[in-house]
């Protein structure tokens, strides 16, 4: 019989967003993880995502948002 190996997941909090990712990996400097959003956020110039892609992520931020201020 063989065994399942197990990964240990580590959670990370991105310091910008405050967005709560997982990883497989533990991290050498986790005051110095950021998510990729945040990062285009710093980086704008740098964004060369597809159009289709960038539309998305704005309507998911915008429809997170509106969901964040009907719960408050």
């Amino acid at each position: 019989m063989s065994k399942k190996k197990l990964k240990k997941i580590y959670k990370y909090e991105c310091t910008i967003t405050g967005e709560i990712f997982k990883t497989t990996s533990e991290a050498k400097s986790p005051e110095d993880l950021t998510t990729v959003s945040a990062y285009y956020q710093l980086h704008p110039e740098k964004d060369d995502r597809p159009a289709e892609i960038k539309i998305k992520v704005k309507i998911q931020e915008e429809q997170e948002a509106a969901l964040k201020e009907l719960t408050e």
